[in-house]
């Protein structure tokens, strides 16, 4: 059985915040579709190498690259505007519309000239979709300002999804979500990696819903203390 060519590729990473190695030595290679956790507990470097990924963050050591569709190699600036991320704290426009802020994430995909006049149809009824799968198409016209924390997560993954990302980069998706949705939501991450290749990258302080939903989970200690393990049946 051929090996499937890994998406992305970590070597040797190392990872600094505030002068001190939160990370050091990772090497990891995932396949196109793959839907890793990040698990440990707060300050081993989770969200600092999710800032890596997305190339918002210069690693100390080490070197990340991506494959993308057309077989291209790129770094995680070159690779940008193929990954969509879910931030910590949502980043939203507070006085725009779920709608419209869901419609943002299509931006840098979109000329000025397309969106001059609004979005088109089929990008409405594109965000119209995600918010219905994510159970909050009643909210479309609401101010974000108006609605509760637990929805706002659920716009932020919405806007994520909407450009159809390779990559996805997720820090603590459902953290504001009861168990219930949590599994809603993450179970639609896991039917996108399915149906579309998208490679997952989610960091969840859940060890459960890990176990249920991932592929695969790193482990993070702090530093060289770091493990990469498989949920898949041997």
């Amino acid at each position: 059985m051929t090996t499937p060519e890994p998406q992305l590729r970590i070597n040797g990473l190392g990872v600094e915040r505030g002068g001190r190695q939160v990370l050091q030595g990772l090497d990891m290679n995932l396949p196109r579709g793959t839907f890793l956790s990040v698990e440990g507990r707060s300050g081993v470097g989770k969200t600092s190498l999710l800032s890596c990924l997305a190339g918002m963050l210069e690693p100390a050591e080490g070197r990340i690259s991506y494959r993308c569709r057309e077989g291209c190699e790129h770094s995680p600036d070159q690779f940008r505007q193929r990954i969509g991320c879910v931030f910590q704290h949502f980043a939203l426009t507070p006085n725009a519309t779920v709608k419209t802020n869901v419609l943002c994430g299509l931006l840098p995909h979109r000329s000025p000239l397309r969106t001059l006049f609004g979005f088109p149809k089929s990008d409405h009824r594109l965000a119209g979709e995600l918010l219905e799968k994510l159970g909050i198409a009643h909210l479309a016209d609401q101010p974000v300002s108006r609605i509760s924390g637990g929805e706002r997560q659920r716009v932020a993954v919405a806007r994520a999804l909407i450009s159809r990302p390779e990559c996805l980069l997720a820090d603590e998706p459902v953290s504001n979500l009861n168990p219930e949705l949590a599994r809603e939501v993450l179970g639609l991450l896991k039917k996108h990696c399915a149906e579309t290749g998208c490679t997952v990258v989610c960091a969840l302080h859940d060890s459960d819903l890990s176990g249920e939903f991932s592929d695969l989970r790193l482990r993070l200690g702090g530093g060289c203390d770091w493990q990469l393990t498989s949920e898949k049946p041997q």
